[in-house]
């Protein structure tokens, strides 16, 4: 006879909670009381809830649980940059990081497991795709991430004061889950993270983005690289089912939807050299986003092995730059963090059972290459 299997409450919104102990004959309040100890006090088992009654201690130990994903690693970079490597259920592992700035903290956060959108420029899409990730295991990535500081002294306070679900994955496309994620770290009995300290990255899923802008008002982030449908398609293969064209009107009705007087939307572009930083591109880009309240943040490629692309060059990012902000766009340039630890932006790989045969063909490709080069130098 099979064991019935826990419910593990580390993913549940207040909705859900509430409905949880309504079905076991509970008051709603309850679920007040079991959301602030996990979420604020970090328990991890129900004997450590000590305003919870020992008899309903006792009926939640037999059916429910709460389980974060397990650390299978952690590394501390030079500049404080934190990164942990997660087991994910049923085999694969996922990349969390922590970048500290000052008295703001900011966790990237994951939300699949490899990632189902193959980005040319990024170490994460050449893994392939495994699963989407629970959102307890989402949540549960914020969860650990707070107990790595050790107990909080004052429980307004959070070493975590931004989320960005920017990690492996395309969130939108694993939109519930996400959705209920980010849902608990807006909630006060949650973490209560701030509609503007929390953003999403997508690179382009236009119906979602839409849906996102009716469901819950957070910042949005677009992952652009590109000022041209020719180039995007190569660098994002997604824009072949939604080209520029669709997502700029996307984003502009995110921006018209969202009730925050800070509507902007972040546009990211990697800059790879010879590839998309030169100044017709800068002009192309400029047209593209008139119209749309966005800024632009910069990003010099970070290399990973076999990447086939290169960091534009310095002069060539800071003339990029200055095009754009001489001619109105709000332009940033991202600084590299937690490179030493392969932390920074488009170098998180975790482990990927890959279900698509994207990583083995991406491996071929590497090893053809490879071959064709030493062929041509030895016939030089």
């Amino acid at each position: 006879m099979s064991v019935p299997q826990k419910v593990n409450l580390l993913g549940f919104s207040r909705e859900h909670m509430e409905a949880f102990f309504l079905d076991m004959g509970e008051k709603k309040f309850r679920a007040q009381q079991v959301m602030k100890w996990i979420h604020h006090h970090q328990a991890d088992h129900f004997d450590q809830m000590t305003d919870v009654g020992k008899a309903l201690r006792q009926k939640l130990t037999e059916v429910a649980e709460i389980r974060g994903p397990k650390v299978l690693h952690e590394g501390i970079s030079r500049d404080g940059t934190r990164k942990w490597v997660f087991e994910a259920d049923g085999g694969g592992a996922v990349e969390t990081v922590f970048i500290p700035d000052g008295r703001r903290g900011t966790l990237c956060v994951s939300s699949q497991v490899g990632c189902a959108v193959d980005c040319g420029f990024c170490s994460t899409g050449k893994q392939g795709f495994q699963r989407d990730l629970t959102s307890a295991e989402i949540i549960g990535q914020v969860w650990q991430a707070g107990r790595a500081f050790g107990p909080r002294r004052n429980l307004g306070e959070h070493p975590i004061t931004n989320v960005v679900m920017m990690g492996m994955g395309e969130p939108l496309l694993n939109y519930g889950e996400v959705l209920t994620a980010m849902r608990i770290m807006k909630d006060d009995l949650g973490y209560g993270i701030g509609k503007k300290r929390i953003t999403l990255s997508t690179s382009g899923v236009v119906p979602k983005i839409d849906q996102l802008s009716q469901d819950l008002d957070v910042a949005l982030a677009v992952s652009l690289h590109a000022p041209n449908d020719e180039l995007r398609n190569e660098l994002v293969p997604l824009n072949r089912k939604y080209p520029l064209a669709e997502l700029m009107a996307a984003c502009k009705r995110y921006s018209d939807n969202i009730t925050h007087r800070h509507n902007t939307i972040t546009m990211e572009y990697v800059m790879l050299r010879d590839v998309n930083d030169k100044p017709e591109h800068a002009r192309q880009l400029v047209k593209l986003l008139n119209g749309i309240p966005v800024k632009v943040n910069l990003i010099p490629f970070n290399p990973f092995p076999h990447a086939g692309y290169e960091r534009s060059r310095k002069k060539d990012i800071l003339e990029f730059h200055k095009f754009l902000n001489d001619h109105g766009l709000l332009t940033t340039v991202r600084t590299t963090r937690g490179d030493d630890i392969d932390a920074a932006c488009g170098q998180l790989v975790g482990t990927v059972q890959d279900r698509t045969r994207r990583a083995e063909r991406w491996k071929k490709s590497v090893f053809h290459r490879t071959e064709q080069a030493d062929g041509n130098a030895a016939s030089v």
